[in-house]
C-alpha cells in the first residue's frame, strides 16, 4: 500500500514539473520577442525638412513634379491665347521668397530653348534701350516675309522672358522661333501686365515661360505663360495661359520652321480682318481676347468720356485710380486711359478701384 501511495506521488510532483516547466518556456518567448512593426511604419518614406534649405527657388523648382501635358491644350481656333489650368499657375508661391532672380535652361542638343523662370523685381528690368539681336538664329529660324502680316516678316526672335522684364538681349536661351501673332498679341499683352504692376508697386512677380515643341520639331507650337505676384499672393497678377505659335492664312512646318501660304482667298480674308481690327472703333469692339488685346492698342482708351468723376485707368492692370494717386506717375503712358464718368460704370467695365488712393 505504502509502494503505491509512493507511484503515486511521484507521478502527481512529475505531472506538476512539467507543467510548470511550459509554463516557464512560453513566458520567456512572449517577453523575448520585439513589438511588431506595421507595413506602414516600415514603408514610410522618410523626408529631410532641410533638403532644400540651401538651393536657389529655380533649383527646387526644378525638383517640382510636372504636371502640365501638352495633351490640356485645345486645337487652335484663331485666338493668340487660351487659359490653362483654371488661369493658375502650377507653381505655389510659398515655396519661393519675394526676392529677384533669373534662370535660363540649357540648349538640348537639337538647339532648343527650354523653361526659363525669373522671380521679376524692378532691379531686373532694362534702364537702357534693348540691344541688336539679329546674331541669334533660334531653331528653326527662318527669315520670310507675308505683306499682309504685321511689319511684314513671319518670324521673331521672341524673348520668353521679355526684355522689359529682365534686359536679357542676346541671350540664345531667352530667344525662340515665333510668329509676329504670338509675339505681340499672344504674349506681350501679359508682359505688359507684369511690367506695369512691378513699376506701379515696386513688388515682385514669379514668372515662368515652358516653350512646347513636339517630338523633335525645332519650332514651338506655343508658350506656357505662368505669373504670380509675390507680395499679395496673386492679387495684382495671376495668370496662366498657352499662347499659339500660329499666323493666320500661313501653314507652319513645325519640324523645319518652313512655311506656306494656307490659300490666296484665306490670306486675303485675314489681311482684311487685319486691317478691320487695327481701325476699329470702342463701340465695335467685342468681348474676345483677340479685340480686347486690340483694344489696349487704339487710341480710344485715351480718349475723355462725358460724365460725372475723373479717374485714371490701367489697361493692363485692370484697375482705376484717382488722377492724384502716386501710382498715376508710374504708369506707362500707353496703358493710360483718362475717363470720366460714374465709378459703378468702370467697375461695370471689369475695373478694380486702386487699394493705395480708393477711388
Amino acid at each position: 500500500m505504502q509502494t503505491r501511495i509512493k507511484k503515486l506521488l511521484v507521478l502527481l510532483l512529475s505531472l506538476c514539473l512539467l507543467f510548470s516547466g511550459c509554463a516557464g518556456i512560453e513566458a520567456t518567448k512572449n517577453t523575448a520577442e520585439e513589438p511588431a512593426v506595421t507595413k506602414s511604419e516600415s514603408t514610410a518614406p522618410k523626408t529631410d525638412p532641410t533638403e532644400f534649405a540651401n538651393e536657389t527657388p529655380a533649383e527646387s523648382a526644378s525638383k517640382a513634379p510636372a504636371t502640365f501635358s501638352p495633351d490640356q491644350i485645345p486645337a487652335y481656333a484663331d485666338d493668340p491665347f487660351i487659359a490653362l489650368h483654371n488661369n493658375e499657375p502650377y507653381f505655389d508661391i510659398a515655396d519661393y521668397a519675394a526676392k529677384s532672380f533669373e534662370t535660363y535652361s540649357e540648349l538640348d542638343e537639337l538647339g532648343r530653348c527650354g523653361t526659363v523662370m525669373a522671380c521679376v523685381g524692378k532691379d531686373l528690368m532694362p534702364t537702357e534701350k534693348r540691344g541688336n539681336i539679329s546674331s541669334v538664329k533660334p531653331s528653326g529660324w527662318h527669315s520670310v516675309q507675308y505683306d499682309f502680316v504685321d511689319g511684314g516678316s513671319l518670324y521673331n526672335r521672341c524673348h520668353l522672358i521679355g526684355y522689359q522684364l529682365s534686359g536679357e538681349n542676346a541671350n540664345e536661351r531667352n530667344l525662340i522661333t515665333g510668329t509676329r501673332s504670338m509675339n505681340t498679341e499672344g504674349m506681350l499683352p501679359f508682359e505688359n501686365m507684369v511690367a506695369d504692376y512691378v513699376k506701379e508697386t515696386g513688388n515682385h512677380v514669379l514668372y515662368r515661360v515652358t516653350p512646347v515643341f513636339q517630338g523633335n520639331d525645332l519650332v514651338a507650337r506655343g508658350v506656357v505663360m505662368e505669373a504670380k505676384s509675390m507680395e499679395d499672393n496673386g492679387d495684382g497678377v495671376c495668370f496662366c495661359v498657352f499662347a499659339y505659335n500660329n499666323e493666320p492664312g500661313v501653314t507652319i512646318d513645325y519640324a523645319t520652321g518652313a512655311s506656306t501660304l494656307s490659300s490666296a482667298s484665306a490670306a486675303t480674308t485675314t489681311q482684311k480682318q487685319t486691317t478691320t481690327q487695327k481701325q476699329t472703333t470702342t463701340q465695335n469692339q467685342t468681348t474676345t481676347k483677340k479685340q480686347t488685346t486690340t483694344q489696349k492698342q487704339t487710341t480710344t482708351k485715351k480718349t475723355v468720356l462725358t460724365g460725372t468723376g475723373s479717374y485714371i485707368l490701367n489697361t493692363n492692370t485692370k484697375k482705376f485710380h484717382n488722377p492724384s494717386c502716386s501710382s498715376v506717375k508710374q504708369m506707362n503712358e500707353s496703358n493710360k486711359w483718362e475717363y470720366s464718368g460714374s465709378r459703378e460704370e468702370i467697375i461695370g467695365m471689369g475695373y478694380d478701384p486702386c487699394k493705395r488712393c480708393n477711388p
